[in-house]
């Protein structure tokens, strides 16, 4: 699925991203400013509207990725997201490496207990 032009994301990140969800059938792309990806209510992906790549890893894998990319945590509007890293824009240049961390982190979010609906 494609994104709606409402987004101020550079078409270069957005295309990577769009290009890296495709690579999972069971994975829709969701959000027209701010894509994002989720399993079962729980988001473990997103491209914020700045540009910005995060995914969401095990506390194990989110240590070595920030040592290994020498990334850092997710911070939004002024709160640390604590499970997810920011992936560095050199590594959407490396779709294989991408890959595996994207596959990890919907790995890790199929652990999590689903999030219940507000349906009224």
């Amino acid at each position: 699925m494609a994104v709606k032009k409402t987004t101020s994301i550079p078409a270069e990140k957005l295309a990577a991203y769009e290009k890296l969800v495709a690579t999972n059938p069971e994975i829709k792309l969701k959000g027209d400013a701010n894509p994002y990806t989720s399993h079962n209510g729980n988001m473990f992906t997103i491209l914020s509207s700045d540009g910005v790549l995060s995914f969401r890893l095990l506390e194990k894998e989110r240590n070595e990725f920030i040592k290994k990319y020498d990334s850092q945590l997710r911070v939004a509007y002024g709160i640390i997201l604590k499970e997810y890293v920011v992936v560095p824009d050199t590594l959407l240049k490396k779709p294989k490496d991408l890959k595996k961390y994207f596959d990890m982190s919907y790995e890790y979010v199929k652990t999590l207990k689903p999030k219940s609906t507000k349906k009224k």
